[in-house]
């Protein structure tokens, strides 16, 4: 099987490109951001504080969670219910990043990400996918670009989806603060894998950062014949 891992910080492009990636070579995008924002509305409805390592690890234990892909598009279920919309709210942003701390929650979604890996060529993206979740994915890209540039992208994204009430600098601090939650948590946080291949995407289209990608997977390809 084939599996792309894609890592970065919140707002590098990760999603957006990943998409991409999976349209130009017919593989599945996985997202698995979604997962833990499914385990944090959870966490909400259950008024449960996303920082509750006990609380959280019965939730994950039992979580009725379920991946559906309906029109080539992810969709998220939670307890028989689609939440593919509600998950994106920047409540659920700061509880996902939370969740995403707590160890059982992340063994726990790297269990039900690399079996789906097993099963499919996929193109995963993450904060630990190809550190932690997939050690031997055929390529690892870890996209950045700067706080600035990913607190605009974001915005854009959330205006677009129609979020009201919220500033570009409500967004900066969201992203500042899952940046310091991802970096400096103790299980699989946010790195770099020795052999992933960094991109600087500030200044890159998504066309751009997709053609190195292609690029560099089919160098990789050819160096297994």
């Amino acid at each position: 099987m084939i599996s792309i891992a894609i890592d970065g910080p919140a707002g590098a492009g990760k999603s957006t490109v990943a998409k991409a990636i999976s349209k130009k070579l017919g593989i599945i995008y996985l997202d698995t951001g979604a997962m833990y924002r499914t385990v944090a509305l959870k966490a909400i409805k259950e008024n449960v504080d996303s920082l509750d390592r006990e609380k959280l690890s019965n939730i994950v234990k039992n979580i009725n969670m379920e991946i559906r892909f309906i029109d080539n598009q992810q969709h998220m279920f939670l307890d028989n219910e689609d939440v593919t919309e509600k998950i994106r709210t920047p409540e659920v942003s700061i509880g996902a990043s939370n969740v995403g701390t707590i160890p059982e929650v992340r063994l726990k979604m790297a269990e039900l990400q690399r079996k789906f890996a097993e099963k499919h060529n996929v193109v995963m993206e993450g904060r630990d996918i190809g550190s932690f979740v997939l050690p031997n994915a055929t390529l690892k890209i870890f996209l950045t670009a700067t706080l600035e540039k990913r607190a605009e992208r974001r915005y854009k994204e959330l205006i677009e989806k129609g979020t009201t009430g919220i500033s570009m600098e409500d967004v900066k601090r969201d992203i500042e603060y899952r940046d310091k939650n991802d970096s400096s948590r103790s299980l699989a946080p946010l790195i770099k894998a020795p052999d992933a291949i960094e991109i600087e995407t500030t200044n890159l289209t998504v066309e751009e950062v997709v053609d190195k990608i292609i690029y560099n997977m089919s160098q990789r390809i050819a160096s297994f014949k």
